[in-house]
């Protein structure tokens, strides 16, 4: 899987959507993918998170996400099922009112998968929780 940059412009303030994304345990609620999300160890602005996805088929892995508030969170892979490795981040902006979100993962996989498995990771799934979270804002702002 290659690196995978996606910006968004997100009917909210800047802070309202670093909270919304940096509330990692709240995601199974609005992102049908994630079952589950918990944050195994704090290290001052560092947490170690630990998902279950299921994309295909159920998968684990844990993430190291270093929290920048209100305009920045980076993460990389430390352990899991599927992954070699995986990095990526959230680089907040405010624009006009609203916050723009560049969202970048680069990713590789431990396993050979075909293609079409990938993309379908790359570009399914990205336009799906960039939908949730849209959804979410309106939910919880009204927005």
């Amino acid at each position: 899987m290659a690196k995978t940059t996606h910006t968004e412009v997100f009917n909210c303030s800047l802070q309202q959507f670093y909270d919304l994304v940096s509330d990692y345990e709240k995601y199974p609620e609005f992102i049908n993918e994630v079952k589950s999300v918990e944050i195994v160890k704090t290290e001052g602005n560092t947490k170690h998170v630990q998902y279950e996805v299921s994309v295909i088929k159920t998968i684990s892995y844990t993430l190291e996400t270093t929290e920048n508030p209100p305009n920045e969170i980076h993460w990389s892979f430390t352990k899991g099922d599927l992954f070699k490795k995986m990095s990526g981040s959230w680089i907040l902006s405010e624009e006009a009112g609203k916050c723009r979100a560049e969202y970048t993962i680069d990713a590789e996989f431990g396993v050979f998968v075909p293609g079409p498995i990938t993309r379908t990771v790359q570009t399914v799934n990205l336009r799906s929780m960039m939908s949730a979270f849209h959804k979410r804002i309106q939910e919880v702002y009204g927005g």
